[in-house]
């Protein structure tokens, strides 16, 4: 299959992503005689944003005069590890020109290090490395960075430099899972290039399991590394595509979620667009649509992500209001291609119980699966038994259990019912099975937690359990 039958395959696909490759270089003498047939194949497979990444003075330019021609291109400027011998002064020069003097220079790059090749001494690799970061500080301006063989030596220049100041990206990482967690922890960005589907890239398919998909981006480095099946030809943005499906099968997504949250962190960290921050009232991930009904909680629990941001899977949860019964339905009738549908935001749905019902009821009216993930408080925030209310409407209840005794559990859920809550909670699962065909007791696995204990506590109680990943949500 070539590359014009690739591209219109992928368009004849069911579904359509919002891709953004973050790394290519579309420049020069690869692209000069179809560039524009290139992008519009990018168009067609869901790739509508891509950065040209400068490697030296030339191309640097030419990634920025790229960028200033087409609404979807954005490019960084910076010189190659490759080049650190030739590097002066004036180089220097020039480059803070170029970024100062561009709209659209959204990062320094790609610098770095290269102790694979070893083109320049690794002393001058050093030095230049390390003036670029020194001036990606003071333009305030993320870092794009190269890394070969040099993996104790990125991490230590870019603590020595204060790198996480400004943050970026390693891009097409070959570290293992320990130095990306590393990276992470420091602030910066991996980005997953197609060698991700070679047959031999297991260490890279270990990255992509052990690290949240929040810290994750996806590039092609165009026109090196192409993804199976196209390795052997050039690479180009259109098959960035190919590697959100890989992720999308080691991580458990949709492709289309990959797509839309690796976006979101690309724009997040360059400052591509107008991020929204229209608050979301239905949203997929796999495919279940989430009803965001209210961001009021009855616990304030520790390892609630919330309290650092409402932003799930790529959707922004924050709610300027509480929506009523037409907007929730308006939002499920916009939507499509689900499951089921599960009461679930950045609150708990149940201290909304009235709309929960009307709503539940109208969705099994129309034949719909619903579900509810709840913190099982709601008999105690209403003061009666709700459950009976909920029979017939509700086809699963997945109730956040967390612990094993009541200790733990005001411990790590704050609840403001004080003993009483765990208990609450526990009677609200044995009662649940009488009412709703599917419940499940969850736990998150949070550091030094016996999750085997709340296991048992399930079962005890006549209901399934669940392992909930620590910090990882949706």
């Amino acid at each position: 299959m070539d590359a014009v039958d690739a591209i219109l395959s992928l368009k004849r696909s069911k579904n359509f992503m919002d891709l953004i490759d973050s790394h290519s270089h579309i420049y020069g003498k690869e692209f000069s005689h179809d560039l524009d047939l290139v992008l519009e194949r990018a168009r067609e497979a869901g790739v509508n944003t891509m950065i040209a990444v400068g490697a030296d003075l030339e191309s640097s330019r030419e990634a920025c005069q790229l960028a200033e021609t087409y609404d979807q291109l954005y490019c960084s400027v910076g010189i190659h590890p490759h080049d650190a011998d030739r590097v002066t002064e004036k180089c220097y020069q020039v480059v803070r020109e170029l970024a100062l003097g561009r709209r659209k220079v959204v990062a320094i790059g790609e610098v770095g290090l290269d102790f694979y090749r070893d083109r320049s001494s690794r002393p001058a690799q050093e030095e230049v490395f390390r003036r670029f970061i020194r001036l990606a500080r003071e333009l305030s301006l993320p870092l794009i960075i190269h890394d070969r063989d040099a993996h104790d030596r990125i991490i230590s220049i870019l603590k020595e430099e204060q790198a996480a100041e400004v943050g970026g990206v390693l891009h097409c990482f070959s570290g293992d899972l320990e130095m990306a967690r590393e990276c992470i922890e420091m602030g910066f960005r991996i980005s997953i290039p197609g060698t991700l589907t070679y047959p031999s890239n297991e260490a890279l398919r270990d990255v992509v399991r052990g690290v949240k998909i929040e810290h994750l981006l996806i590039e092609t480095d165009s026109p090196y590394l192409p993804p199976v099946p196209h390795r052997g030809k050039r690479n180009e943005p259109a098959f960035v595509r190919l590697v959100a499906e890989r992720i999308a099968e080691l991580k458990g997504l949709s492709p289309e979620d990959v797509a839309r949250i690796t976006s979101f962190n690309t724009r997040r960290l360059f400052g591509i667009g107008q991020i929204s921050e229209q608050a979301t009232i239905a949203y997929m991930i796999r495919d279940s649509l989430y009803l965001n009904i209210t961001n009021r909680c009855s616990n304030r629990c520790t390892f609630c992500p919330k309290f650092e941001e409402f932003t799930v899977k790529g959707h922004e949860l924050r709610l300027s209001h509480e929506p009523g019964f037409s907007e929730v339905m308006a939002a499920v009738d916009a939507s499509s291609g689900f499951k089921e549908v599960v009461f679930c935001g950045y609150g708990e749905p149940l201290i909304r119980l009235d709309l929960v019902k009307e709503v539940a009821a109208e969705l099994k009216r129309r034949g719909m699966r619903v579900r509810i993930n709840t913190d099982g408080q709601a008999n105690l925030v209403h003061g009666r038994n709700i459950l009976p209310e909920l029979s017939g409407l509700v086809d699963a209840l997945s109730v956040s259990l967390n612990a094993a005794d009541p200790e733990t559990y005001q411990r790590l859920c704050n609840t403001p019912f004080g003993p009483s809550g765990f208990q609450a909670v526990c009677e609200f699962l044995r009662e649940a099975v009488r009412h709703i065909p599917e419940v499940t007791a969850s736990a998150v696995a949070l550091p030094g937690l016996d999750v085997e204990k709340v296991r048992e506590l399930a079962q005890s109680l006549g209901v399934g359990f669940r392992e909930r990943e620590y910090a990882e949500v949706g």
